[in-house]
């Protein structure tokens, strides 16, 4: 397991993460890149639970969801099955074992306040805290995708199925922006990656 995780985040993380991962009815996999989520937490069908993540994920990214994975696993395991996957409970069990990583050893000194902040109330996924999903976007590849915050308004843009879309204006949080085959308005995440045609 430590030469997995050798390859995909901090190595002063790998420790602790082990110890976390050590239990003997956990599984864990790296899978190739989803565009939908990250990762994922399941119970399988035989008792045992399994934890996926996206190979694709800059290290930091990546400790951030399995790390949140494995409070998924944690959680329902303290508090039984029956609470909300990102409930009060889970918050709580994610801040518990997300603190020993959130310091100047394992993640970059620009992102530890950024950290610290998301983790006062943490959301089902950190995409949905802007500030955080573009400062982690640097430690990115470099790719010709760009977030949808970033174009222009009335772009044409696609979304990773090829479907496209011209962008319009902001509404509280998010971007209306209406599908060019079927004219149907959807509502992106400011930091939704897009390919602007």
């Amino acid at each position: 397991m430590q030469n997995i995780l050798q390859h995909y985040i901090p190595e002063k993380a790998i420790p602790k993460v082990l110890e976390l991962l050590n239990n003997d009815k956990l599984e864990f996999i790296v899978k190739k890149e989803r565009k939908t989520r990250h990762g994922d937490y399941r119970k399988l069908p035989n008792g045992r639970h399994l934890i996926t993540v996206n190979a694709n994920l800059n290290p930091y990214r990546f400790l951030i969801t399995l790390i949140h994975e494995i409070a998924h696993f944690e959680a329902f395991k303290v508090y039984g099955v029956t609470i909300k996957p990102h409930g009060k409970e889970w918050k709580y069990t994610f801040q518990h074992l997300m603190l020993p990583f959130i310091n100047p050893d394992i993640f970059p000194y620009e992102l530890l306040p950024l950290l610290a902040k998301h983790f006062i109330n943490p959301k089902a996924t950190s995409d949905t805290d802007h500030v955080l999903a573009l400062a982690l976007k640097q430690f990115d590849e470099k790719s010709d995708k760009t977030y949808i915050f970033e174009a222009p308004k009335g772009s044409i843009f696609k979304i990773y199925n090829g479907r496209k879309f011209k962008k319009g204006n902001k509404r509280v949080k998010r971007f209306e922006c209406i599908e060019i085959n079927t004219g149907k308005t959807y509502l992106f995440s400011p930091n939704a990656e897009i390919e602007v045609i």
